[in-house]
């Protein structure tokens, strides 16, 4: 035993038990050395800035659990990072950057993460692109998956290439019980899903929560999904997902914004605004979609298209969809016959239920795409509690093909009968509805208000997350305005998230409704004739004293020293984009 060398290690890792001096290389000190050096090496963590990928390599070797790896400020360029290591549950080992927003990851350079109990935390890749491979992949090889690892705060912007027709994934989630959270993701133009999680024999409990899904185009074909989780070969594996609370924002790839392939998935308290193409369970049984809120704008906006068997649909609120038929507020579809794994299984007991659906152009449409292939019509489905109002298209529900068994019970449609071909389990009046809080709730002497019948013992909360009584109010919502809960807005997700900062008792200066302004990567620039400017502010008090100024990032946050109006000036490339924006500090911390 080499007890001068040993010694040096315990210095190196500048030991928090203190220089160790070695007096004698008796039996009891040579134990009690190789307890201290135990302790030592398990509780010190070593940070380690690096300047590229083969240094990251050269230091695989030597991480430990608490670890931390720092990417130096600058842009990096072709670097492929290998990422491996072995944390533990409370002490991740961790990928981060030198100063965050400083470190930009462009031309080829990609990231494949090995291990377990590891975090990648800040990174950003702008204006690269790939030929094959993910951008973000969760593994090292086929058989070296990754395990209790998370990917936060990343971004990943315009990473295209010269072709669109090439394939590749931005994100590639192999392994088990891995996150995606707080990321940023928009501009993919080319083929190939922006999310995509494989699926294996085994439960994989991916999380996906909190991020910014932005701007995607119509690829023109298959392959623009957003997010997919599974594929037709491995549909009837178990999966077990979550997908919560993430924004989705003119993610118009293709028609399925999310494309379930695979089974016992939950899809919850996530936001889709103003997307050509809906949620579908295109394949696999058993999952869950809860909670979220669709809204339109000026495109073929749906909602959730039902394929396969035993999903539940509930508690969903969809307003101003334009979209009709597979893209109707609820589709769902007629089956093939002995369906092979990549066609249309047979629909059978869907529950959808708990639902409300304002100003929508095809409410629901059922037996969707009915042909002399899909010839099975949904069978022993349940449609209960569903409010429909404000209907622009001719009728509120659409029959293509006729239901076997299907339970009508306790809707309420603003409609006539007479134009209707369902005439049990439907109460055609007017569920006075009215505008408070982000959406269409129960007005105080509404009809919705505990009529719901049935047991659905699952539905314990309305979407707002406010606990339903015995007798549940028809559609999602309870009637009162729950002040914890909204349709999400950028500050609520990605890397410059409120709620990922936990930042409280501040005034936020939002930018969003400036015209030429775009968030990439949560800094807010200014577009002028294909060219992105920084934009500045000033703050003033009333008396034109300026408080604060700098440059603006999702958003901008100021906390005054008392309560009161305070003025705001933003500007960039020498032009004012808004004079004196007017911000209210009421209720300080």
């Amino acid at each position: 035993m080499n007890l001068s060398f040993m010694n040096r290690v315990i210095n190196n890792k500048q030991s928090a038990v203190g220089k160790l001096e070695i007096v004698s290389s008796g039996f009891v000190r040579f134990i009690l050395l190789i307890c201290l050096l135990s302790n030592t090496l398990s509780i010190e963590a070593t940070n380690y800035l690096i300047y590229s990928a083969s240094e990251l390599t050269s230091i695989t070797s030597s991480l430990q659990a608490g670890d931390t790896v720092k990417l130096s400020k600058g842009n990096w360029y072709n670097q492929e990072l290998l990422f491996t290591a072995f944390g533990t549950a409370d002490e991740n080992i961790v990928l981060t950057v030198e100063v965050k927003g400083e470190t930009i990851l462009t031309g080829t350079s990609q990231i494949r993460i090995y291990g377990e109990h590891l975090t990648i935390d800040g990174l950003r890749f702008e204006n690269g692109s790939r030929q094959n491979d993910a951008v973000v992949e969760f593994r090292k090889s086929s058989s070296e998956l990754s395990h209790h690892c998370r990917l936060t705060n990343t971004s990943i912007i315009n990473y295209n290439p010269a072709d669109k027709n090439t394939d590749y994934k931005w994100v590639s989630v192999y392994g088990t019980n891995n996150r995606v959270d707080h990321c940023h993701f928009e501009g993919k133009n080319h083929s190939g899903t922006t999310l995509v999680v494989w699926i294996t024999d085994e439960p994989n409990y991916t999380h996906i929560d909190h991020n910014y899904f932005g701007t995607r185009p119509d690829l023109g074909y298959n392959g623009g999904e957003t997010i997919r989780i599974g594929t037709s070969t491995n549909s009837m594996k178990e999966s077990r997902a979550i997908v919560e609370y993430n924004l989705f924002e003119e993610c118009d790839g293709e028609i399925e914004i999310i494309s379930n392939k695979s089974c016992f998935n939950i899809y919850r308290y996530n936001t889709f605004r103003n997307n050509n193409g809906c949620l579908t369970l295109r394949h696999g049984n058993d999952c869950e979609v809860y909670g979220n809120y669709f809204t339109g704008g000026d495109k073929a906006s749906g909602g959730v298209r039902i394929i396969g068997e035993r999903h539940k649909v509930y508690n969903n609120y969809f307003e101003n969809l334009k979209g009709d038929d597979y893209r109707s507020a609820i589709c769902i579809m007629n089956g093939v016959p002995d369906s092979p794994l990549n066609r249309y299984f047979q629909v059978k007991e869907a529950v959808v239920a708990f639902n409300t659906i304002v100003n929508c152009k095809m409410p629901l449409i059922i037996g969707a795409g009915k042909d002399s292939e899909k010839s099975l019509a949904p069978i022993d489905c349940i449609f209960a509690n569903n409010v429909i109002d404000k209907t622009t298209g001719s009728v509120n529900i659409t029959i293509e093909d006729e239901p076997v068994n299907m339970v009508w019970e306790s809707n309420v449609i603003n409609g006539n009968a007479n134009d209707e071909q369902i005439t049990t389990g439907i109460n055609y009046e007017n569920p006075s509805l009215e505008y408070e809080g982000y959406m269409w709730r129960p007005s105080a002497n509404s009809m919705l208000r505990n009529a719901g019948t049935g047991t659905y013992d699952y539905i314990e909360t309305d979407i707002e997350q406010d606990i339903r009584s015995e007798s549940k109010t028809v559609g999602c919502d309870n009637g009162s305005v729950n002040g914890n809960w909204h349709p999400l807005s950028i500050s609520d997700v990605g890397p410059y998230s409120v709620t990922n900062e936990e930042k409280t008792g501040l005034t936020y200066v939002l930018v969003d409704d400036m015209v030429n302004v775009r968030r990439i990567n949560g800094i807010c620039y200014f577009s002028k004739q294909g060219q992105y400017h920084n934009v500045t502010y000033n703050i003033y008090n009333v008396s034109g004293q300026i408080l604060d100024q700098g440059v603006l990032r999702g958003e901008k946050v100021f906390k005054p020293n008392s309560n009161g109006l305070y003025l705001a000036l933003f500007s960039a490339d020498n032009k004012y984009l808004q004079r004196f924006k007017i911000i209210s500090a009421n209720n300080l911390m």
